[in-house]
Parts: C-alpha cells; structure tokens; sequence
C-alpha cells in the first residue's frame, strides 16, 4: 500500500475541539481523484464541505492560522499532483453555494459552485443576453471569476458587478468589478480571498436570440473539443498574437503522449487522461509540451490549468525554464 505524504486523520486529531460549532462535513484523506475531471492526483489532507457562508466563515474563524487552506470548485480545471495537498481543501457544497436567482430585470446572482452553464440557461430563461459563452465553459463560477473565465470574444469581467468572499480568518467582503484586477484568464482579488457567489448584469434580450447563440456556442465544442474524454479543459493560455494550439501543433505536439496522458488529437491545446494516467505524467506532458513550443517558436507558454499539491519522492517535475539561445 502506498504510503501518504499527507496525514488527514492526524490533522483532524489536532483540531479536536476547536472546531466544536462547524456544522459541515470534514474528510480526512478525501481522494481527489473523485473531484477533479483529469480523474487522478492524490488526496487532500483534510476536505472540508461547509454548510452555508456562516459555517465557512466560522470554520476558518476556528482554524489555526498556520494550517493551509485551498479552496476548490467542481475540479474541471485543476491538476492534483499525487503526493496529495497539505493543510484543508474547502469544497463548497452546492446547496448551499451552488444556487442562482434573480435580483432585478437584468441582474442575476449566482453561487460560487453554480456551473457556468446553468448561469447561462438561467439567463435565458429570464430573457438575459450576455451569458451565452458560459453554456461553453465546463467549470463553476468561483474558477470564472477567479481567472476571467471567457470563450467566444466574451470575459467574465464584462458582466461581474461585484464579488462576495471571505478571507482567511473568516472576515466577510464585497469586491466591485474594479476591486477585482480582471487581464486576459486573471483576476488580481487576494490570493487567499474565497469567493462564496457574485453578483451579474445582462441585457435583455430575445430568448430565441440567446438560444441560438447557445447553440452556436455547443455545436462549436462538440466539433472541435474532447469534451467527452478526461480533461481539463485547455491546458495553456493564448499567447499574445497567437493560439496556443497552433504553436503546439506546430512544434509536433498534436497527440503527443506520455504514459497515459495525451494531448488531444481533437484539439491539442486540451491535455486528456487516456485512462490511468497519473499526475505526473499529465504534468511532465505540460513541461515538454512547453519546452518544444519555445525551441520550435520562441513562444513561451503558461499555464491555465492550476497544479496543486506535493510532488511523489523521486517523481518531480521541473517547471521548465529554457532560455532563447
């Protein structure tokens, strides 16, 4: 059996009694491989499910400061490394932050673990243009406002009116649009801020209009992505004046594999488990795929998938730093 490089049932030990008023669901060693999309990483120390946004704010109120804590979404996004993450993952639940309802004629606000996709059938349904790109994006909403999510010419900083979180110790916030930095796939809010829901503005418009414009938005996937496979969604973030799967096609990369980890033959700019993939092997593709690009091109390629987590003794990988020569 192999040995954990994480200790959740000693964490949960040490906690004993300061947690006394939490009402969610605590998980020592919680297998990651059962949350995340690329189906694969190890587990986290301890995973935490709150409640509501009074049981957050109290868990962290109650929490050590010097434990570590990582909020996570519906992992479609996010490669866990298989050494497993240290201190707390905080997974929202979706009842209690997963819900979407209507505030006004054009505003709608939506719960950090509401799928992208199901903001946008709630903006049909209430006559709202502007959300059609999201019925693209296979992630929640917490990931969208953290990285700017967008896909067909449209961001998520073009509809966000603000942004609630709670920081570290618990405290309650409420971000504007400007509060939160948006560049192309960033957001500049505080790092260690865990956002709970948002706050979204549309244009009314015809349902049969937005309709179309969803489908436009699924026929395009279905043609040109591996939604049906184990992904992550794209792995690297356009270049400035480029595609990314263009440069990796280019350098040779289109279906490129190692071990069980695959860029897709589809589109090569999404990373696929091809079926017992480890994270390592899904990470070392990243590297290589990053190291031919720039000797190919020069075009230095970053990450839009979020790594996570501690690296197996003995199966580390060197984030690549080639230089131009």
């Amino acid at each position: 059996m192999k040995q954990l490089q994480v200790d959740g049932e000693k964490l949960l030990a040490s906690l004993d009694g300061k947690l006394k008023d939490v009402r969610g669901r605590l998980t020592p060693n919680a297998d990651m491989s059962k949350i995340t999309w690329f189906r694969t990483g190890g587990p986290a120390e301890l995973l935490f499910q709150p409640v509501d946004d009074d049981d957050l704010s109290a868990f962290l109120a109650a929490l050590p400061e010097d434990v570590p804590v990582l909020p996570v979404g519906i992992g479609s996004n996010l490669l866990v490394r298989d050494g497993g993450i240290p201190g707390v993952v905080i997974r929202l639940s979706a009842k209690g932050f997963g819900q979407v309802r209507q505030l006004s004629d054009t505003r709608l606000e939506a719960g950090a673990v509401c799928p992208d996709k199901h903001l946008a059938a709630r903006a049909l349904e209430t006559g709202l243009g502007g959300f059609h790109f999201y019925h693209g994006i296979p992630g929640a909403i917490g990931g969208a406002l953290r990285m700017n999510a967008g896909a067909n010419g449209v961001e998520t900083r073009e509809r966000v009116v603000e942004v609630h979180a709670l920081d570290r110790k618990g405290e309650r916030y409420v971000l504007s649009n400007a509060d939160m930095g948006y560049a192309y796939r960033h957001s500049s809010a505080p790092e260690d801020l865990i956002f709970t829901r948002a706050v979204f503005e549309g244009v009314p418009a015809d349902r049969e209009q937005i309709r179309a414009d969803m489908d436009a938005v699924q026929h395009h996937r279905e043609t040109v992505q591996p939604i049906r496979e184990k992904t992550g969604g794209s792995t690297f973030k356009n270049p400035e004046g480029h595609s990314a799967w263009k440069v990796i096609d280019e350098a040779g990369c289109r279906g490129l594999t190692v071990g069980g980890a695959q860029m897709s033959p589809m589109h090569c700019n999404f990373m696929i488990n091809t079926g017992n993939a480890s994270g390592y092997e899904l990470e070392n593709l990243g590297e290589t795929v990053r190291a031919r690009v720039l000797e190919n091109s020069g075009i230095r390629l970053h990450w839009e998938i979020k790594r996570l987590g501690l690296f197996e003794p003995d199966r580390m990988v060197q984030e690549f730093q080639g230089q131009l020569v």
